[in-house]
C-alpha cells in the first residue's frame, strides 16, 4: 500500500512523559519552527510487509537486501528491489522478556558485493546468566547464502559482554557502530536500570566502549591503565542508549533515553562522563527530582534534549540526494513522538527542525541505496516502510 505525506508537524514541546521502551505519546503545542520552510518535505510511504517486534535494520552493503532482526530471536530479510522475503538461520539462543532479545545488525562497509555470497555480520542480543539473570553481548558471525530466500550464520561466536549479569529486564542498549575507518566497533550498553554502575568505572554498565572488530579493547581507550574492563571503556554516565552513529564528518553521536523527560542526543567524546544518574534534565520515575545538568558543569551536556520526550528508537545522518533537504542532518526514530525527527546541528548545540508524523511508534530508521528512507514500526504486527520523495 502506498500513502502520501504532504508536510511535516512542526512543534515545541508542552509536557514530559516517560521516556522507556512502552511509553506512550501525547499531544503537543503546534507552533512554527524557525527556518521550518527548509524543512518541509513531501514525500511517499509504501508498506514493504509486517515482522514480529523487529528491532533494527540494516542493508547488507552494495546490495538491495535489508536485514530485519526480531525481538524474539529471528531474522529475515527483504530483497527491496523484488519484495522477495527471506530468512536467516544460525541465530543465538536469546533471553527474551521485556526490553530484552535479539538487538542490533551490522556489516562492514569494506565487504560491499552485489551479491549477497558471504560477509561478516555482527550482533547483538540478551544473553541468560546465572539465575534469573541476563545481560547484553554482541556476536561475530560469517553470514552465508546460498540461496535466494535464505541465509545462515555460520560460526557466530560471542566477542564481547556486558560485565554484569542483572535481574532486570530492560537497558541493554547494545547499539553497533563500526567507525567509518573501519577499525573499531563502538558498542552502547545501558545502565541495565541499576543507575549507579553508569558512574562506576570497574564495570562497563552505562558505557560507550570502544572495541577493535574482533571484540578486544582497542589501543589507546582513556582508562586503559585502570583494569581490564575499564580498557574498553570510550566515554560512561550513560542511560539507555538506543541510537549510536557517524556524522559525514566522522564524530560519534548517541541517542538516549531519559527516564521521565530528559531524552538526549550526545556528541560521544573520548573520557566524557555524561552525568547519569548524578544529573538529568528529566525526574525519576516515582517522581523524585534529580539535578539538572546545568548545575553541576562538569558533566558533559546534550546538544539537545527532550521534555516531553521522543523515545528514541535509532537515528541517521542522511547522505543521500532523494531528500536534499535533509541532507548531512540527523533523522531520529521516535516511539513517542511516532515518527522522524528532524535536527540540524551547529557546533555544540543542535535545533529540531521538524516532526515527520507516521502515527505508530517507529523503532528503526535505515538509508537504503537509493536514498529512500526505510523504517520499521514497534511491536507485534510492525511494518517495515519505504520513504521516497512525492
Amino acid at each position: 500500500m502506498k500513502i502520501s505525506k504532504l508536510a511535516p508537524t512542526l512543534f515545541i514541546p508542552a509536557f514530559a512523559l516517560a521516556s522507556c521502551g512502552n511509553a506512550t505519546s501525547g499531544e503537543s503545542v503546534v507552533e512554527p519552527v524557525d527556518g521550518a520552510d527548509a524543512a518541509n518535505v513531501a514525500y511517499t510511504v509504501e508498506e514493504m510487509g509486517e515482522f514480529n517486534e523487529p528491532w533494527a535494520i540494516a542493508f547488507a552493503p552494495g546490495t538491495e537486501a535489508v536485514f530485519l532482526t526480531e525481538k524474539a530471536g529471528t531474522m529475515r530479510f527483504v530483497d527491496t528491489a523484488s519484495g522477495r522475503l527471506g530468512t536467516v538461520t544460525g541465530l543465538p539462543d536469546v533471553d527474551y522478556g521485556g526490553q530484552g532479545g535479539l538487538g542490533d545488525v551490522a556489516f562492514l562497509p569494506s565487504e560491499a558485493s552485489d551479491t549477497l555470497d558471504r560477509r561478516t555480520i555482527y550482533l547483538s542480543w540478551a544473553e541468560a546468566g546465572d539465575g534469573d539473570t541476563r545481560g547484553a553481548v554482541v556476536g561475530r558471525g560469517t553470514l552465508v547464502c546460498e540461496e535466494a530466500d535464505a541465509c545462515n550464520i555460520d560460526g557466530l561466536e560471542v566477542i564481547w559482554r556486558q560485565s554484569l549479569k542483572t535481574g532486570k529486564r530492560g537497558h541493554y542498549s547494545h547499539r553497533i557502530a563500526v567507525s567509518p575507518d573501519e577499525q573499531y566497533l563502538f558498542v552502547s550498553s545501558g545502565d541495565r536500570q541499576e543507575l549507579e554502575p553508569a558512574q562506576d568505572n570497574t564495570n562497563n554498565l552505562g558505557t560507550v566502549v570502544r572495541l577493535n572488530l574482533d571484540g578486544t579493547p582497542a589501543e589507546g581507550n582513556p582508562f586503559a591503565d585502570e583494569g581490564a574492563v575499564q580498557s574498553e571503556i570510550w566515554s560512561y554516565g550513560h542511560r539507555n542508549v538506543l541510537g549510536l552513529g557517524f556524522d559525514p564528518d566522522g564524530q560519534l553521536w548517541d541517542l538516549e533515553h531519559g527516564p521521565a523527560g530528559g531524552d538526549e542526543f550526545n556528541k560521544v567524546e573520548q573520557a566524557a562522563n555524561y552525568g547519569w544518574p548524578t544529573v538529568s534534565d528529566g525526574d525519576h520515575y516515582s517522581g523524585d527530582p534529580i539535578p539538572d545538568h546545568s548545575t553541576q558543569p562538569e558533566f558533559k551536556t546534550a546538544a539537545i534534549g527532550w521534555t516531553p520526550v521522543i523515545a528514541p528508537g535509532d537515528f541517521l545522518f542522511y547522505t543521500g540526494d532523494a531528500f536534499p533537504a535533509w541532507k548531512g542532518d540527523p533523522l531520529m526514530a521516535g516511539l513517542a513522538a511516532q515518527g522522524i525527527v528532524h535536527v540540524e546541528i551547529d557546533g555544540e548545540t543542535a535545533t529540531e527542525i521538524a516532526r515527520y508524523d507516521f502515527g505508530n511508534r517507529i523503532r528503526g530508521i535505515e538509508q537504503g541505496p537509493d536514498g529512500a528512507i526505510w523504517l520499521i514500526e514497534d511491536g507485534e504486527g510492525g511494518k517495515l516502510l519505504k520513504v521516497m520523495p512525492e
